[in-house]
């Protein structure tokens, strides 16, 4: 230790004798005093030097997000981005709606704050699609079976089922995001989700009832009506369980009826098609049957034989 310290001394000794012999050259230069600056800044930084350069990439992002101009609702710019996913995207959100599960929030999990109008579109589109194609099958297969049924085709189906689609899509959606609304207006802690995140949720809890109208073209009555009722069950406990964290915050009865109505308007919309699409068409009426009347019987009279000349 003594070693050491007569070495430490010795060393700033000769370093004082230096600056004395020279004091012309104890001064830096200019270009040697900015690397020592810069050493003592790095040096006294330490742990804050990250921080810095987080602020800093923060502070570019936020001038490029302002310098870059949101376009207007008017144009199609707007509207692109609400289809802009890619076909993995569609394909983990389908999944989510066809499994849901308690605690897995479809909006969280599922759109990440990038809700998308790609898929609720498609979907909406191939459902009034299927549903009008498998109900006139429906009917020509029970004219096959039965040939007293009369048939035609039915075009009229395909309109009656993309209004009521979409119409449910849109409507119940925004009827629902406005009640949110007002509630979050009493209750302060609610917050409620977006329209288009509402929409992207009712768009894709219907994808479900594609596969389950396909099996409705089996003559079963009864595995017709389980299959709707595990679609009917699946697609509104993925609404449920949606909804929930959100209108958990409200009253205890303001959340049961309101999830009580949601249920019974998915549950409206799938016995509307069921019984809309694949009713039985009725039977073709008969001729009816010659009924012979009666009448007297015709009575053929002879006539009289001529009488002779002689009489």
């Amino acid at each position: 230790m003594a070693a050491a310290d007569e070495l430490a001394f010795h060393e700033f000794e000769e370093a004082t004798n230096l600056l004395a012999q020279t004091p012309n050259e104890a001064t830096p230069r200019g270009d040697q005093l900015v690397p020592q600056q810069h050493v003592a800044v790095a040096v006294d930084s330490g742990g804050s030097y990250g921080a810095e350069d987080e602020v800093e990439e923060s502070d570019k992002t936020a001038l490029l997000q302002e310098e870059k101009q949101q376009p207007g609702f008017w144009t199609f710019s707007y509207y692109q981005s609400f289809f802009d996913v890619d076909t993995s995207q569609v394909l983990d959100r389908i999944k989510g709606s066809l499994l849901p599960r308690p605690g897995h929030n479809f909006v969280r999990h599922h759109l990440r704050n990038r809700p998308d109008l790609y898929g609720p579109f498609w979907i909406c589109a191939t459902l009034a699609f299927v549903l009008a194609v498998t109900g006139n099958l429906t009917l020509v297969l029970a004219q096959r079976r039965d040939p007293s049924i009369h048939y035609s085709p039915q075009f009229h189906k395909v309109t009656v089922a993309g209004t009521a689609i979409y119409c449910y899509a849109w409507l119940v959606p925004l009827a629902l995001w406005g009640f949110l609304q007002w509630r979050k207006g009493v209750r302060e802690r609610m917050g409620p989700y977006t329209f288009l995140e509402t929409v992207c949720v009712y768009g894709y809890s219907l994808f479900v009832f594609i596969p389950t109208v396909v099996l409705w073209l089996i003559p079963v009555p009864w595995l017709q009506w389980l299959s709707g009722a595990l679609a009917l069950a699946l697609s509104a406990a993925g609404l449920v369980f949606t909804l929930w964290p959100v209108v958990r915050e409200d009253t205890r009865l303001a959340a049961v009826l309101l999830l009580s109505v949601v249920v019974l308007l998915h549950a409206l919309l799938a016995t509307g098609c069921k019984f809309y699409f694949f009713q039985p068409l009725p039977l073709e009426p008969a001729a009816p049957p010659h009924q012979a009347t009666s009448q007297p019987p015709t009575v053929l009279l002879s006539p009289p034989p001529p009488r002779s000349a002689a009489a």
